[in-house]
């Protein structure tokens, strides 16, 4: 395993992390709390020692399952990232709409839910806190950033982040955090079919000495190579609510990146790690690991290959002509 460190810290991380949502969310199936702590504990093993959760994933069950993998000293085997700003636990969960937690950025919410994490984590301090899907009027909050650099100074947190999302997007709001506001990292979904807006906060990352983790770094897994037209998604998995198109052209785009396995060197799940890994600033990628065949070939993509300049040339050609196609169907469609 290769590691890279977060700029302005000591905090040394793997460059294949483990994102706790895919373990308690259940839409990559069912995981017992024992399962899933010993995949974590096996993924430690294999050298990767960034653990991603948030209070949110499973209603602090990460957390708490966080806690079970690492006891004690072994907390210290790890580098730990959680997330805040959902007031999940207000939410009704025996209503059937399945209403979502809405955001709070409130001073004592804030404080309130940082002793939380700390108590289900069993830990007295956080590596990275990171801002949960944050909006611009949340990152403006001067009251929010005077509790921050408080318990930094407290030193339960050591770093702050960014995560950007749910969806794609939210450039304007990562650009003006790592321009402005006292963070490390800022957290992207960013992989070799969507590079946008990637692109231009990874130039803004360079700009201002931040770091970058990036998720989704599959694109929903359709850079797994393992999706044919005749795959089907369990009834739980997020994946069976997209169209059917979304299969379709997808698999038509990973046919035009055989150049990256054709040595037999790499998967498509491995090529496609170290494709956003290319990046200096992106210091972490986080696949969605749900099986210990996963956890193998993922820890793996440390051993091989760099993606070439040519490579990646190619891929950001066939993005470009993709994306132009794609706009051009939309024109299309629009003047029907």
């Amino acid at each position: 395993m290769r590691y890279r460190t977060i700029a302005g810290t000591d905090l040394s991380v793997s460059e294949i992390g483990f994102g706790v949502w895919t373990l308690t969310a259940g839409w990559w199936g069912d995981h017992s709390d024992e399962d899933a702590a010993q995949m974590l504990r096996d993924a430690t093993d294999r050298g990767i020692n960034f653990i991603d959760t948030a209070d949110t994933y499973g209603q602090g069950r990460g957390e708490r399952i966080i806690a079970t993998a690492f006891p004690g000293a072994e907390r210290d085997r790890i580098v730990l990232s959680t997330k805040f700003g959902y007031d999940w636990e207000s939410v009704d969960r025996s209503a059937k709409n399945h209403q979502p937690a809405e955001h709070c950025f409130e001073p004592n919410f804030v404080e309130r839910a940082l002793h939380n994490s700390l108590e289900r984590m069993g830990t007295d301090r956080i590596d990275l806190w990171q801002l949960h899907n944050v909006r611009m009027e949340h990152l403006q909050r001067d009251d929010l950033w005077t509790l921050i650099d408080r318990v930094r100074a407290e030193g339960k947190v050591r770093s702050v982040g960014v995560a950007l999302g749910p969806a794609i997007g939210w450039l304007e709001e990562g650009v003006y955090a790592m321009e402005h506001l006292p963070i490390e990292v800022v957290h992207m979904i960013y992989n070799a079919l969507e590079l946008d807006p990637g692109r231009e906060l990874i130039e803004t990352a360079r700009r201002t000495n931040k770091s970058l983790l990036t998720r989704v770094p599959h694109s929903s897994g359709m850079l797994e190579g393992k999706y044919t037209l005749d795959t089907k998604f369990a009834a739980n998995d997020h994946r069976k609510h997209r169209p059917r198109a979304w299969l379709v052209n997808g698999l038509k785009k990973i046919e035009q990146l055989d150049f990256l396995t054709a040595s037999g060197e790499r998967t498509l799940g491995q090529a496609a790690l170290r494709y956003v890994l290319r990046t200096p600033e992106v210091v972490s990628a986080l696949p969605n690991i749900y099986d210990r065949e996963q956890l193998d070939e993922f820890a793996g993509a440390s051993d091989v290959s760099d993606i070439t300049e040519g490579e990646a040339a190619r891929i950001e050609q066939l993005f470009e002509c993709n994306y132009g196609l794609e706009r051009e169907r939309e024109a299309g469609l629009a003047t029907r």
